[in-house]
């Protein structure tokens, strides 16, 4: 998929250095309310995400900035219901010299576009922990509506 500002291509192995870099500044990973890899733990984290793909739960794509060609992050399918003609759109992170531009519209627009014209869903949904207010901002910033907020509903990382 491509826009001026970004291409989402299927996330593999080849895309860890620029991802394990794209984390460093601001040590992502250790932002306690989600779940972004460390640089040592990119290739798991791949893999994880392949494995899942190769299931069938999810398809991850690889965020590529247009105007580096470099992996700036994730997103993520998940919750695929061919039944109800839905999925959710997650487990998306950001380099953080790419946040508040245009990489995460750009890239949520495709994705969208994606699952109402090609998959023919009715209902896409977003999720993000309540505490995570720079990710509900940029929902809304979507246009996106709340429907409502689940407590206890994922076990975090801390535990």
């Amino acid at each position: 998929m491509q826009h001026t500002v970004v291409r989402l291509e299927r996330l593999d192995q080849r895309h860890r250095d620029d991802l394990a870099a794209a984390v460093r500044p601001g040590e992502l990973w250790r932002t306690w309310y989600t779940a972004i890899p460390s640089p040592e733990e990119m290739a798991a984290d791949i893999d994880r995400r392949l494995a899942e793909h190769a299931a069938g739960r999810v398809a991850p794509w690889a965020i590529i900035d247009t105007r580096s060609s470099a992996a700036v992050g994730v997103t993520t399918y998940l919750n695929l219901d061919e039944t109800h003609r839905r999925l959710e759109i997650g487990s998306t992170w950001l380099g953080r010299h790419v946040q508040g531009g245009p990489v995460n519209p750009a890239t949520k627009l495709l994705l969208l576009r994606r699952a109402f014209e090609e998959l023919g869903c009715l209902a896409v949904e977003f999720r993000t922990h309540w505490h995570n207010h720079q990710s509900r901002a940029a929902i809304a910033r979507l246009g996106a509506k709340q429907d409502g907020v689940l407590r206890n509903h994922r076990i975090m990382p801390d535990g």
